[in-house]
């Protein structure tokens, strides 16, 4: 009697009324079979909303305990409180009447807790994705994010510092950079036009920083303290690393993306996407064929 009922259950799609007395009566059997002591958490009483879960934490692990699936569910080093709350939760919402309905809530849980163990592979294959390119001494993204912009290297760039930047410093290092850039640039312009205090008007013109390198290699006397010395220190030491300083800011999110594009690495996700499109799948499935035990109990 219990296997013809759910055969037809499972095969019309418009029960007959011969169809529902006999599920009626498969429902019943169950319930009269197993529910009375089954170990599987008791539904709660819905007659008196204001009575508060008496017991809770006592009975939370039953249905984990005791299910079928749950007893595999949940690996060793995972939290079984977190599982056993999930399958609490389904249990509330959906209120199963007999052992089948009971063992479809697991069946959604048990996937629900699988599709959390593939977002956690996702995440961990991409981060081992993005150790290798930005470390990478090789192969960096800087040249391709950028790949028509000449004077860029990946010397000096530290790309996992770049990676945690937030969009308020990034901001501020390119304003930094222009201004560096622009002070640099008027003490050359300064000096272009000459005059007897070029010298000193260039020298102040720059940046602090930039102002304290200067002075520290007019002491090491890598340049003279004069207008040609310090032309000559902007032209070939100053001037370049500010532009590149520049370039450098300017094309932070574009080296950012680049960086996190290829760390992605989508063809390494394929087999966790098509696993995760399964689990999609059976959850529908599942879901489908515990709501139409319930319609089909309602009589509707």
């Amino acid at each position: 009697m219990i296997t013809t009922g759910i055969e037809k259950m499972t095969t019309k799609n418009t029960p007959t009324a011969e169809t529902v007395i006999n599920i009626g009566e498969t429902m019943q059997a169950i319930e009269s079979a197993n529910l009375t002591d089954s170990p599987l958490m008791p539904c709660p009483d819905r007659g008196n909303e204001s009575t508060p879960a008496v017991g809770y934490e006592a009975v939370r692990f039953n249905a984990m305990k005791h299910g079928i699936l749950s007893k595999l569910a949940v690996l060793a080093h995972e939290d079984a409180g977190e599982f056993a709350d999930l399958l609490a939760a389904l249990i509330e919402e959906y209120r199963p009447a007999g052992i089948t309905e009971q063992h479809l809530i697991e069946e959604l849980a048990a996937i629900i807790w699988r599709k959390r163990r593939v977002l956690l592979a996702e995440g961990a294959s991409i981060n081992r994705g993005l150790q290798r390119v930005a470390h990478s001494k090789v192969d960096s993204p800087i040249s391709a994010a950028v790949p028509f912009q000449r004077g860029l290297s990946s010397e000096g760039m530290d790309l996992p510092d770049l990676l945690l930047l937030t969009p308020e410093e990034v901001a501020e290092q390119q304003r930094c950079a222009d201004l560096d850039l622009n002070a640099t640039r008027k003490a050359a312009a300064i000096l272009r036009k000459g005059g007897p205090n070029a010298y000193e008007k260039a020298r102040r013109t720059l940046i602090p920083e930039s102002r304290d390198w200067w002075d520290d290699n007019v002491e090491e006397e890598s340049y003279p303290a004069t207008a040609e010395g310090i032309e000559q220190f902007i032209r070939e030491s100053l001037m370049p690393i500010c532009i590149r300083m520049e370039h450098e800011a300017r094309y932070q999110p574009a080296i950012k993306a680049q960086t996190l594009g290829e760390g992605l690495q989508a063809h390494r996700l394929e087999k966790l996407n098509r696993y995760e499109t399964h689990l999609d799948r059976k959850f529908e499935r599942t879901l489908a064929m515990l709501l139409k035990m319930k319609e089909l109990r309602s009589g509707r």
